[in-house]
């Protein structure tokens, strides 16, 4: 009877340690994350809302702003969207080309 006590509590513990370095990486995922969209190395997509890198290469240049998408599918929907509303983006514009 004490040896299945015993080998409770250790599991509980053995749990208890794995879940909590779990969650304390997942915390510093997201510390790291919004430092660097602090810093200003992400931005946020503007269809889909997330983070993506500065460097990213789908972008679109709308007169003197740039957006930066996660993926093709996001840009075709803000390109759509600016179409929807009767702005339309010069072809030349769509897809800029990295440095």
């Amino acid at each position: 009877m004490i040896k299945w006590v015993v080998l409770l509590v250790c599991g509980w513990l053995l749990f208890k340690l794995v879940t909590n370095d779990s969650k304390k990486k997942t915390e510093k995922k997201q510390k790291d994350m919004e430092k660097k969209f602090a810093t200003g190395d992400m931005v946020k997509d503007p269809v889909c809302g997330s983070f993506v890198s500065i460097d990213q290469d789908i972008r679109v240049r709308d007169g003197e702003t740039i957006h930066r998408f996660c993926s093709y599918e996001c840009r075709d929907k803000f390109i759509a969207r600016l179409e929807e509303s009767g702005r339309a983006i010069p072809k030349e514009n769509k897809e800029e080309p990295i440095d």
